[in-house]
């Protein structure tokens, strides 16, 4: 069942400029070594006339809006009508998708966000990947190292799934909402479709479509199809 944390039964990867990364991948956390060479080589082959590029290796679209005090470091790729807003920072080696909210006091760095994720309030998304539509609420954090400082895992049914990495935020499923200031361990993988309480402290793997309101306490969501 370990196939279940494969990148694409997380992500939709149509709905990111980094679908080449993902499709090279078996993991989606083994894109993170990929990350800064693959921005430099999409952003050198980025239309003039749909991106400007400013700074050192930072490419923006022209249909993005980005605030006067927003801080922007690169590499990074900020995707057609995202919104940058008041002292946002964005510290590099990120690909921001299209129609992405990076809101005020958000601190970003080492991630991709999907098409449409916001992350609209004083939020830190560190070494993380946030899938499409995926929203975090006001003071949300992807906690990113562990306090021994040792390698982070990925816990999946019983067994810990090694990532190598010493920085590893969390990896959020398309269409997650995720509940004001709660707290992703490393390591953590939340499905798609799943709606995080606020207030949570999240470890581990939550299973796609479903609701997490406290550690053990996860219960299946009932969806009607039409």
């Amino acid at each position: 069942m370990r196939e279940m944390l494969f990148a694409r039964n997380l992500l939709d990867f149509d709905k990111t400029i980094a679908k080449p990364l993902f499709e090279s991948v078996t993991y989606p956390w083994e894109v993170f070594d990929k990350l800064t060479e693959f921005i430099l080589m999409i952003g050198s082959t980025l239309p003039e006339d749909e991106y400007d590029k400013i700074g050192n290796d930072i490419w923006v679209s022209k249909k993005a809006t980005i605030a006067p005090t927003a801080y922007l470091h690169g590499p990074l790729i900020i995707g057609e009508g995202t919104e940058v807003r008041h002292c946002a920072f964005i510290r590099g080696t990120a690909i921001v998708g299209k129609g992405c909210v990076v809101g005020n006091s958000t601190e970003l760095k080492g991630s991709i966000l999907f098409d449409g994720v916001q992350c609209p309030h004083y939020n830190y998304i560190g070494d993380s990947i946030l899938g499409y539509k995926s929203h975090t609420g006001a003071g949300v954090i992807t906690s990113n190292l562990k306090s021994d400082k040792s390698l982070v895992t990925v816990a999946f049914e019983g067994a810990k799934l090694d990532t190598n990495r010493k920085k590893f935020g969390a990896i959020i499923g398309d269409n997650t909402e995720i509940g004001c200031n709660s707290v992703l361990n490393p390591g953590t993988v939340v499905g798609r479709n799943t709606n995080v309480y606020p207030l949570s402290m999240v470890r581990g793997y939550v299973a796609e479509n479903s609701i997490y309101k406290n550690r053990g306490e996860v219960c299946t969501k009932n969806i009607r199809i039409v």
